[in-house]
């Protein structure tokens, strides 16, 4: 409002505003992170940034720089759901860029934009469900050690990892990411309708490509880096905000004091624990 003011009475320095792209970082793992220390992405905590993006004074376009080998479905399609709410309110085009990868629920997020670019070596696609674990009932034999569940309803305890794996608990699995998968690819079919040249078959396998193979199959609208996309749209007058979450002085504190390290064994194994489920995601992409 104060700067179509100041133009409209033809004050020096605002008849030809510079246009303003706001930039959010979707960096990391998506969802709720295990501890202080592995804060993971998710809706909550990116509702202040967004917010302030799609309402920048005289802003022209929001960006999403992505960085994400995925995670949460639930997080990842909130987060979705909540940029397209917005560009939608406010009339805003919104552009993604992929960095090293845009993957599974990475992906899913660059969905939420109009448009999606690529490096010529970004990892793009995975467009499927996984779900990971660890079995140990036989460490626990061979220590000695009984395991004992007790519960009300025969299947609370279902996918224990410290009791034997059952058929059934595995078919019951697999049915609930069956569902989530036929949501994420709806998802693909709307936002690329008319876009994609790949058959279903090849893409909803949850198979990854680089990014100039993504271009050819559609999912990417461009190779192109995030600055020099944004200055060949705006011009070279384009002015860069980036919207990073703020934080309080007591908060910014009480991070610092919980993010030092942890001593206790329990802290300790949940971190290490954390870190090896949180490589997992990026190794799986060669990362």
């Amino acid at each position: 409002m104060i700067i179509e003011y100041l133009t409209a009475w033809k004050i020096p320095g605002f008849r030809n505003p510079k246009p303003i792209v706001a930039v959010i970082r979707l960096s990391g793992v998506i969802g709720q992170g295990m501890g202080p220390m592995r804060q993971g992405m998710t809706a909550a905590n990116l509702v202040e940034p967004l917010e302030r993006a799609f309402k920048l004074t005289g802003v022209k376009a929001v960006v999403l720089a992505i960085n994400s080998p995925g995670g949460a479905p639930a997080q990842s399609s909130l987060i979705f759901k909540r940029v397209r709410a917005l560009a939608t309110e406010h009339d805003i085009p919104v552009f993604a860029f992929a960095e090293d990868v845009a993957a599974s629920g990475g992906y899913m997020l660059a969905l939420a934009a109009d448009e999606i670019y690529a490096d010529e070596t970004s990892i793009i696609g995975s467009i499927g469900v996984v779900s990971a674990g660890f079995g140990f009932t036989g460490l626990l034999r061979r220590l000695g050690i009984e395991r004992r569940v007790h519960t009300a309803g025969e299947k609370k305890a279902i996918l224990d990892p410290f009791s034997p794996e059952r058929p059934e608990d595995v078919e019951h699995l697999l049915e609930l990411q069956a569902d989530v998968h036929d949501v994420f690819k709806d998802m693909v079919r709307e936002r690329r309708k008319g876009k994609l040249k790949i058959s279903e078959d090849k893409l909803f396998t949850g198979e990854f490509w680089t990014g100039r193979k993504a271009l050819e199959y559609g999912l990417v609208d461009g190779i192109g880096e995030l600055t020099e996309t944004m200055k060949e749209r705006f011009g070279d007058r384009v002015v860069f905000r980036p919207m990073n979450a703020r934080q309080s002085w007591l908060k910014r504190k009480l991070s610092m004091r919980l993010g030092s390290p942890r001593l206790d064994a329990g802290g300790f194994a949940t971190d290490m624990v954390a870190a090896i489920e949180e490589r997992a995601h990026w190794s799986r992409f060669g990362l």
